[in-house]
């Protein structure tokens, strides 16, 4: 196993193999190419995702351990449920993506810093309106309380960042996106990382290794058009 850093060329979209990832700093694998539609849907495909901050080479990565949930271990609290018949919601599906984007960077932007830089925002977007980057939206009194985005193009989510401007709202995008996925019987959700907050969740960390052998078998899952079509998901908490 060859563990070192790639240089990608700027014109073949090729990965080398996650598993040639580094140890120090763990998972990364590679740096440079570009952020075009082809090489980021093949680099979610081969279960690598890019992740770099503003004036740094663009920097690709594949963790020796992988943060993701299984649909049915998602823990839903009491105090959530509580909440939710408290402070009902509307959720939406691919209604406000660059609304959810751009909500998701400023939030960062206002703590430690973010990953969203501009470059990354548009080539979202741009993945978006290819229709395999797909945004969830929690409304509150007709006002964007929360949401999520990632990508989908077979049966993993891979889930990018969350956001909430009211309270508990990020777990209730959360929650929403698990119950649709389970209606489509897809695979599991990727979150990239140990995330300690994902972690109350239900969130568990499984090796690269394993998060491959499962990614490699979501690949025969097909994902139905109609269910990233723009609309309002009816009784998803039930």
């Amino acid at each position: 196993m060859r563990n070192q850093l790639y240089q990608l060329s700027e014109t073949d979209i090729a990965f080398p193999n996650p598993e040639y990832a580094l140890e120090s700093p763990d998972g990364l694998l590679a740096i440079g190419g570009d952020l075009s539609l082809p090489r980021l849907s093949n680099a979610y495909k081969s279960g690598i995702f890019p992740w770099f901050s503003e004036n740094e080479p663009i920097m690709w990565w594949s963790p020796s351990e992988r943060g993701i949930f299984e649909l049915d271990d998602f823990h839903i609290s009491k105090s959530l449920r509580k909440h939710l018949k408290k402070h009902p919601v509307k959720v939406t599906i691919n209604n406000a993506f660059e609304e959810v984007i751009e909500a998701c960077r400023d939030q960062r932007l206002d703590t430690d810093g973010t990953w969203i830089t501009s470059d990354m925002l548009n080539a979202y977007v741009n993945a978006h309106n290819a229709g395999i980057a797909h945004s969830l939206e929690v409304w509150s009194n007709g006002e964007l309380a929360g949401g999520l985005y990632g990508i989908m193009q077979n049966g993993v989510f891979c889930g990018e960042s969350m956001f909430h401007h009211q309270t508990n709202c990020s777990k209730l995008a959360m929650w929403a996106l698990v119950n649709w996925l389970k209606r489509h019987n897809a695979h599991f959700i990727d979150c990239q990382l140990e995330n300690p907050y994902l972690m109350t969740l239900g969130a568990q960390v499984i090796p690269r290794s394993t998060f491959l052998t499962k990614l490699k078998a979501a690949h025969s899952y097909i994902v139905n058009p109609i269910m990233w079509e723009p609309q309002e998901l009816d009784a998803i908490y039930e």
